[in-house]
């Protein structure tokens, strides 16, 4: 009787570490917030996302005011519809500005936003008229080549330096 106690403690706590386990992972892949306050929700159009995924942190002076929490493709537009829920305690100004960012050089992709200096607020279901697109890092390598060969340099078979 005693083994099957300890047995019952052992397992009980196995249990414990691994929903612990779990939540620090969810946690870590921002799959996970804990906010039971649902905000409002807006939208921002960007002609490019570059690797935006939804639940993506919506930042402002480098603090996470929101989440990002669907997007769309517009096949009118064809640009890329972000609804973002912001946190009910943050208020910015209609005139505000939204860009996609990058954490690190190669890191995850969140939204930023800069306040701007309207009087009235965003409200539910406004947008964000001010955008910025992802920079993707292949285009601007392939910009830089491009200008590069452009220029004539030794990519594009120009004069090397060697005397004749």
């Amino acid at each position: 009787m005693q083994k099957s106690k300890h047995d019952v403690w052992v397992g009980l706590f196995v249990l414990i570490g691994a929903a612990a386990i779990l939540f620090l992972a969810l946690k870590a892949g921002n799959l996970l917030t804990l906010s039971f306050d649902p905000g409002y929700t807006v939208s921002a159009r960007f002609d490019n996302i570059g690797g935006l995924k939804p639940r993506a942190a919506v930042k402002s002076a480098g603090v996470v005011v929101g989440r990002v929490q669907a997007i769309r493709f517009d096949s009118e537009t064809y640009q890329a519809e972000v609804i973002l829920t912001l946190n009910r305690d943050v208020r910015f100004p209609k005139d505000s500005s939204a860009k996609i960012l990058t954490s690190g050089l190669l890191g995850e992709q969140y939204i930023g936003l800069e306040a701007g200096f309207g009087e009235d607020n965003l409200a539910q279901g406004d947008q964000i008229k001010a955008t910025q697109s992802a920079i993707v890092l292949e285009n601007l390598i392939g910009q830089f080549l491009y200008s590069k060969a452009a220029e004539g340099g030794p990519a594009s078979g120009g004069n090397s330096g060697a005397k004749p």
